[in-house]
């Protein structure tokens, strides 16, 4: 964008207004886009678990302040709200990064790698938050629009807590907006292309523990015990029938055994058998479904065999369900942005999960994905965020902005 030629009066030739004002924006981002870069790194290098973000908390928080925001701290706990007025109108916009890291020991090898043993920012709420505060200078600088802006930086998304407890502690109350809208990177999508998913955007996640209660006993008498291995094994196999065959095959459903714990020799067979699950769903009559489901038939499967099931099964966070205007005003803006080859108009929905869900409940808007090129998947001990892509985003959350702010 920067190449482009020329007008006298300093105009780009040959664009439209939608893209000279693209072009106005990126080149003054580019001016400080190193600054954000050295600051993403950084971010990753210090990760901090969920509610215990007070680093990072705190490294947002002044640089807030010194872009010209009023900065409210605290909220649900290590949370950061800026807020900027501008003219008189009365329209309000959210926007939210998050900013919390996972339990995972780092392996990129990069030279900004986590200095905490066992924890890394692993899905790229670094590039996301540092992408929130690109945008915030140019708009405190430069920006261009009536009314308020609300930017909410959000502790503990990866346990799914953080956007609750912001809530409860008055988030929308306190900060009031009319929408409010976030972003997620996405590896496997070309770095800087755009998808948009009005409804279902993500998939809701529940959490199920089974113990399986047999009889042990000496591996070479298994006729005098009940085998938890074996019922464990059955459970695990009919519980994706439930997928198969009670779950309308046009809707998605997962349910995944991610641990099986029993035993500990090889002759000995165990008195219990612990599985952990999780369950997901993008319709909330599926989920129920599922809740309802998945007890029923581990307990079934269990007492099919003499054995026991003690089923503990907790709810996670809903299905993003994005809005529809919302949703067409981001996709508009991605457009009017970047075109129509950077925006992809057949963007499926991904079946991981995201607690900005519950702010969708509060308040209308949309979740939006930015592709971040080729390399490992989120949550993987190889994944690092690609700085390419934090000038276009930061650029994106400019002029949706100053559009909806207009």
């Amino acid at each position: 964008m920067g190449s482009a030629l020329r007008s006298p009066l300093g105009q780009p030739l040959g664009l439209t207004l939608a893209e000279q004002e693209t072009e106005r924006i990126a080149s003054t981002i580019e001016t400080t886009i190193a600054e954000f870069i050295a600051l993403r790194r950084d971010l990753h290098q210090h990760p901090e678990l969920s509610f215990n973000e007070h680093r990072t908390s705190s490294i947002v928080a002044e640089r807030l302040a010194s872009f010209g925001f009023d900065v409210t701290t605290g909220l649900g706990g290590t949370g950061v709200v800026g807020t900027l007025r501008r003219g008189s109108g009365e329209r309000r916009l959210g926007i939210r990064a998050d900013m919390d890291a996972l339990p995972i020991q780092e392996q990129t090898g990069a030279a900004h790698a986590s200095v905490n043993a066992g924890v890394m920012h692993a899905c790229g709420h670094d590039g996301h938050t540092a992408i929130l505060l690109t945008a915030a200078r140019y708009l405190a600088e430069s920006g261009s629009f009536d009314g308020t802006l609300q930017l909410i930086f959000q502790p503990a998304e990866e346990t799914g807590k953080g956007a609750t407890k912001m809530i409860d502690d008055g988030l929308f109350e306190r900060f009031p907006v009319d929408a409010v809208f976030g972003l997620h990177n996405w590896p496997s999508v070309d770095a800087g292309h755009i998808g948009c998913v009005a409804g279902p955007a993500m998939a809701s996640v529940d959490w199920a523990r089974i113990v399986v209660r047999g009889k042990g006993g000496h591996g070479a008498q298994p006729h005098e015990t009940v085998d938890a291995v074996v019922v464990a094994a059955h459970i695990i196999t009919a519980l994706q029938t439930i997928v198969a065959r009670n779950v309308n095959p046009l809707d998605m459903a997962v349910v995944t055994v991610g641990s099986i714990h029993g035993g500990g020799a090889a002759n000995v067979i165990p008195e219990t058998v612990e599985l952990k699950l999780s369950v997901r769903a993008f319709r909330p009559d599926v989920r129920e479904l599922l809740r309802e489901r998945v007890p029923a038939l581990a307990r079934a499967q269990a007492e099919s065999f003499g054995a026991q099931a003690e089923v503990e099964y907790h709810l996670g966070f809903p299905a993003v369900i994005n809005h529809e205007d919302e949703t067409g005003f981001a996709r508009g803006v991605a457009l009017d942005t970047f075109g129509p080859t950077h925006v992809d108009p057949a963007f499926r929905p991904r079946t991981a999960s995201e607690d900005f869900a519950f702010m969708l409940l509060a308040k209308p808007g949309s979740y939006v994905f930015v592709g971040n090129g080729d390399g490992p998947p989120l949550h993987s001990p190889h994944y690092d965020f690609n700085d390419a892509i934090l000038a276009p985003a930061a650029t994106y959350w400019v002029r949706l902005a100053e559009r909806f702010l207009a």
